[in-house]
């Protein structure tokens, strides 16, 4: 590790120079980014160093743009795991803080966004046995980050950020004019992001490390958000429990199953996240709200075979048989005229 260190200190005053020497007007920008995004194993980036690429989004559209291009760049260059975490760590405070400039920037890099956009799903610095620990938590933290910016889409704000903490009432307005379907939706989405967050490697152990710690950190901060917007869904479709017409058989049982899902995540969650609050008033809800969505899809289940059964009821009911013919004669038909020869057949009328 020793040998790894000192090799990235020489790469960062190596990139730093090679940066002050451009000529091209994006000495600050490149600066900026190769400061907070350095090999060192041992701490993340500063708060200096993070308000240094967050300021980017201050000013032009140009220099918001040459701030992600350069930090896009950085990511998909590197085969280091501490640089990565780095540059996916300031992608994420450019979720959380940045500017609209800057997030817009982001969420539609390189072109129209897309999933994967990140493109880590491979990333693996095979430096050494210690690393290809380090890699996993790479591969982990693009994806929440990822799936941060899908649900963001999805439900038209983003999650975490300083600008939409305190409106809570106008979240619930808004899930209260979803349609049931787009409202059960939205969970399947949400509860996909919390999957994708319990996915994270089986070495903890690593949390040991200042920059893991952190990352753990800020995908915690993501998960205590995503908590609220359940919370704010799952209410609403207590609140309706009683007249969700809108969802059909498909919707209501990939919204159990998504809720089943949730609740599956309980455990892992209570270990990646093991000095936060439990909020058992959540896990008390999805709970109850998926036992009620169980009984109404059950007796849904019991009136379509009511249905079903007088149907048949009813086809039985409208054959008839003619007591008065014997086997063999023939009957005549009032529509055609034609005579029809019969036995014990039934006639249906």
């Amino acid at each position: 590790m020793a040998r790894i260190k000192f090799i990235g200190i020489l790469k960062d005053k190596a990139s730093i120079l090679k940066a002050t020497l451009c000529i091209n007007g994006r000495v600050s920008v490149h600066l900026a980014v190769l400061r907070a995004t350095t090999h060192d194993p041992s701490r993340p980036p500063s708060e200096t160093r993070i308000a240094s690429v967050l300021a980017l989004g201050l000013s032009s559209r140009l220099t918001a743009c040459a701030c992600i291009e350069a930090l896009m760049d950085r990511l998909h260059v590197t085969r280091s795991a501490f640089v990565a975490l780095k540059c996916l760590l300031t992608i994420h405070n450019i979720i959380s803080r940045g500017s609209f400039i800057l997030k817009d920037q982001l969420a539609y890099y390189p072109c129209f966004g897309g999933y994967n956009f990140l493109n880590l799903s491979m990333f693996c610095d095979n430096s050494d046995l210690c690393m290809l620990e380090y890699s996993s938590w790479v591969r982990w933290y693009a994806g929440v980050i990822e799936q941060n910016l899908m649900v963001s889409r999805v439900i038209g704000y983003y999650l975490n950020s300083t600008k939409t903490d305190g409106n809570k009432r106008d979240k619930e307005e808004k899930a209260l004019a979803l349609l049931d379907s787009d409202l059960a939706m939205e969970i399947e989405v949400l509860v996909e992001f919390v999957v994708r967050i319990c996915d994270a490697p089986d070495s903890l152990e690593l949390q040991k490390n200042n920059l893991v710690y952190e990352v753990v950190r800020a995908a915690g901060e993501d998960y205590r958000s995503i908590q609220r917007e359940i919370v704010v869904r799952v209410k609403e479709v207590g609140d309706r429990i009683d007249s969700v017409e809108g969802l059909s058989s498909d919707e209501l049982t990939r919204l159990i199953d998504a809720l089943e899902r949730l609740e599956s995540c309980k455990g892992k969650l209570m270990l990646l996240f093991v000095n936060r609050k439990r909020n058992d008033g959540l896990w008390e809800l999805v709970k109850e709200t998926k036992a009620r969505l169980v009984e109404m899809q059950e007796k849904r289940e019991e009136k379509r075979v009511v249905v079903f059964m007088r149907r048949n009821e009813s086809a039985e009911s409208t054959q008839c048989w003619n007591p008065f013919l014997e086997p063999g004669q023939l009957l005549l038909l009032p529509s055609g005229g034609a005579w029809v020869g019969l036995g014990p057949t039934p006639i249906a009328v």
